[in-house]
């Protein structure tokens, strides 16, 4: 039966103090890392990120250098607008109501990439199934965390942890799927 809403993925590569940014290097995660990344991505309907993250990144969000059939829709969350060049597809309507319109599209997964901003937004309106968190082997002792504050706890279930080149991938789910 199609959910009112895409399975959501919520990928994120963070140091041990839990940073999105480490001063000085333009990859938080190894070469590994980004490309399971990468495969993620070719096997996800759509990837997402928020409009801070356009702007401060100009990401692609294209499966790169991966065996891809097809590549994902590419969107960007949030008010427009997008910057000149950007192929991402803005949705700018609320979180619940872009989400029922993208499975309504036969968009059934979702990668979401964003920044803390858009996460914490996900994560409050309860919209988060899956978590993987590159965990690199450094501390970046400064810049912004991966999670905004969150209303309340959110306990994760079947946790694991394994190996991906020198950094650790954890993997949990928030909702069972």
């Amino acid at each position: 039966a199609g959910k009112s809403r895409p399975f959501v993925t919520y990928k994120v590569a963070i140091t041990l103090d839990g940073r999105v940014v480490v001063p000085g290097r333009r990859w938080v995660s190894g070469e590994e890392s980004r490309r399971l990344v990468h495969e993620l991505r070719a096997e996800s309907d759509a990837v997402a990120v928020g409009m801070g993250t356009v702007r401060a990144d100009h990401p692609r969000l294209d499966a790169r250098d991966v065996d891809s059939v097809r590549q994902p829709r590419r969107l960007a969350f949030g008010r427009g607008p997008l910057p000149d060049g950007s192929e991402l597809e803005l949705r700018p309507g609320a979180l619940e109501e872009e989400l029922s319109a993208l499975a309504a599209e036969d968009v059934q997964s979702l990668l979401l990439e964003g920044g803390p901003t858009l996460a914490g937004a996900f994560f409050a309106a309860g919209l988060v199934d899956k978590l993987l968190l590159f965990v690199a082997p450094v501390l970046g002792g400064d810049g912004p965390r991966f999670l905004e504050r969150l209303p309340a706890p959110v306990t994760v279930r079947g946790l694991e942890a394994r190996p991906v080149g020198k950094d650790v991938l954890l993997r949990a789910y928030v909702h069972e799927p």
